[in-house]
């Protein structure tokens, strides 16, 4: 494991020097610097008040996602499908989200993410608002909603990406870690909130109770953040402003093959594959588990309980990395540090399920598997952004699409050995192999340097499209 290391006393000798000869920066692998921050990074309690506001954004965005999810079995009793047709209307949400992730983040590193994000949550809270209404007027339900899911996906495909843009162009390096981490425990608070609150409406109300207040609250979320935080500015993407690359020159395409031979970039690619399917995998099968080994369990135990770990346990990996960073550690130590305790350390926990036999001890193993994932937040998902803040949305676009694809492909092998085996142990065991080739692969390759600029120029160059 990597060790941690404190910046020496030159590191200022070091911050001047780039400025002076910038093209001999781009350095020998494994060299680490410090860059310049922008003029344009956001001041601390500028940053404190978007974290905020794109926590409730990322929570909402998971109340809008898996609304369909906790209505559906209500729905295909009121439309009369069948477990196929459920499971075609549930599965469309994932294509569409894999077809947009690029998209959304070239476009983010050209105007903007926060532009990219607010259209994208105004029209993706209209859509769940509007579910209930498509759902009773088409003559054909299945149809209507299969669709709706699937430009669900492509909406929401673009909010990751467009929040690592965001982070990269406002946030210093030093306070990202504390950001993706407390912006990422959103999608656990967005799972407990609808899960719980959405099943008493669903109770209370009817399903359709759930897509309209979701999808409400979504378009007042959007628009609160324009009107308060963008002060009313229009958010309009045009063509011309898609073209220009702003003040940052532009290089030709072929640059982007020479990003993706950088080592580097390859392990974060890799290490966020693996990261993304183990995890699909967990969330997938787990319900299942706990139901076949012990049938009497209750389930609002181990659906709820994992969230709430996974909460303090992401803001805690987050305000953990900022202060090394802070204090002067190296920041790829810092960031394969926090990737060993998620894929590593948690793989330990994953291993103990093998031989559980009680209740509460496999709810305490869960637990902690799931609380130490979270600690990725802070490891491969902020290193895109060490790694090539210019082009970090899109970068990010290429990692979650392949950790789409790949999850859903684990989480149909882990159906096969499941059935294959008859045994639980075989899919804790793959999940564990492919945890480890992400963590091992990661802390080879992993660093904090700037690989986004042309060494053969005197000057930088950021990347684009």
């Amino acid at each position: 494991m990597a060790i941690l290391q404190k910046h020496g006393k030159n590191s200022g000798a070091d911050l001047a020097s780039i400025k002076d000869s910038p093209a001999d920066h781009f350095g020998p692998v494994g060299a680490q610097k410090k860059w310049p921050e922008s003029s344009q990074n956001w001041s601390r309690p500028v940053a404190r008040v978007w974290t905020v506001v794109l926590l409730l954004g990322t929570c909402l965005l998971y109340c809008a996602r898996v609304a369909m999810p906790i209505c559906a079995v209500s729905m295909a009793e009121r439309f009369g499908w069948s477990k196929r047709e459920s499971g075609m209307v549930l599965g469309s949400f994932f294509w569409g989200y894999c077809f947009t992730q690029v998209l959304g983040g070239y476009v983010s590193d050209r105007v903007g993410g926060e532009k990219v994000m607010l259209l994208s949550a105004a029209a993706w809270g209209a859509m769940t608002a509007f579910t209930p209404i498509l759902a009773h007027f088409c003559s054909q339900p299945i149809v209507s909603m299969t669709l709706s899911r699937f430009l669900m996906g492509l909406l929401q495909g673009v909010h990751y990406p467009s929040l690592a843009s965001l982070c990269s162009q406002k946030v210093v390096e030093s306070e990202r870690g504390f950001l993706m981490s407390t912006v990422g425990s959103g999608s656990y608070l967005g799972t407990l909130v609808i899960g719980g609150v959405g099943s008493l409406m669903l109770d209370m109300y009817g399903w359709e109770s759930v897509f309209y207040i979701s999808g409400l609250l979504s378009v007042l979320w959007a628009y609160c953040m324009w009107k308060y935080l963008l002060k009313g500015e229009g958010p309009i993407i045009t063509l011309e402003s898609l073209g220009s690359a702003g003040t940052q020159s532009k290089l030709p395409r072929r640059n982007w093959l020479r990003l993706f031979r950088q080592p580097a970039v390859c392990a974060v690619i890799i290490t966020h594959l693996c990261t993304a399917s183990t995890f699909f995998t967990l969330l997938s099968w787990l319900p299942t588990f706990f139901k076949d080994t012990f049938p009497d369990s209750k389930g609002w135990v181990f659906n709820v309980i994992p969230w709430f770990v996974a909460i303090p346990s992401s803001l805690f990996s987050g305000c953990l990395s900022d202060h090394l960073i802070s204090q002067g550690f190296d920041t790829a130590a810092v960031r394969k540090l926090m990737q060993f305790f998620s894929m590593g350390v948690s793989s330990v926990f994953t291993l103990f399920l093998c031989g559980t036999t009680t209740f509460p001890m496999a709810v305490a193993f869960v637990s902690a598997t799931m609380g130490l994932t979270t600690f990725s937040h802070s490891g491969v998902s902020v290193n895109v952004q060490d790694l090539a803040p210019s082009c970090a949305g899109a970068l990010f676009g290429v990692m979650n699409t392949c950790g789409a694809f790949t999850g859903v492909i684990m989480v149909y092998l882990s159906g096969y050995l499941i059935e294959a085996t008859g045994s639980w142990a075989s899919v804790f065991a793959l999940i564990t192999v492919v945890n480890l080739l992400g963590m091992a692969t990661f802390l080879t390759f992993a660093e904090a340097r700037r690989v986004d600029i042309d060494a053969t120029k005197g000057r930088y160059h950021n990347i684009h499209i």
